[in-house]
């Protein structure tokens, strides 16, 4: 197998792992604190592979996870998209940062996105009620490490970096 099929292959199973962990049903208590687990493997393939996944991919993956919740269509697709724009402006920094100053960045990438899907509820009239809407946030940014790790452990195994 090729090294760009390879890289096709794990950066879709990536998804899939990460749609799965996402439509996992949690007690109600919990679900409040689900990382954003598409988002986080999207800034990690932002970051890793700007050359072939960049905004379109972002865009497209977007797209099939407004599908998925059944949101307003091109919610989440936006929400990516300038994400993945800033992942790639800042990928080459990271491998200068230790894990700690990894997860503040991941943190602040995911701001805009949640602060653009809020301000969509919002004029839906959907807006959360609680601080809790920001919990993915650090969540999310406390998962960084791991799934840095475990992405870096089959890129390695599978020849991709």
């Amino acid at each position: 197998m090729s090294q760009s099929s390879n890289s096709s292959a794990l950066v879709l199973g990536s998804f899939m792992l990460a749609i799965i962990l996402t439509f996992i049903p949690l007690p109600s208590w919990a679900e409040a604190f689900r990382p954003e687990w598409i988002i986080l493997v999207a800034i990690y393939w932002s970051m890793t592979i700007p050359q072939t996944f960049g905004l379109g991919s972002a865009w497209c993956s977007g797209l099939i996870i407004d599908v998925l919740r059944s949101t307003l269509l091109g919610q989440h697709a936006l929400g990516f998209a300038i994400t993945a724009a800033i992942a790639v402006r800042v990928h080459y920094r990271l491998g200068n940062y230790s894990y700690l100053q990894q997860m503040l960045l991941v943190a602040l990438l995911l701001l805009p996105y949640m602060s653009l899907n809020l301000w969509i509820h919002g004029a839906l009239d959907e807006s959360p009620e609680t601080w809790l809407y920001w919990m993915p946030v650090i969540t999310s940014a406390l998962c960084w490490p791991l799934v840095t790790m475990l992405m870096r452990a089959c890129g390695h195994k599978h020849d991709v970096f």
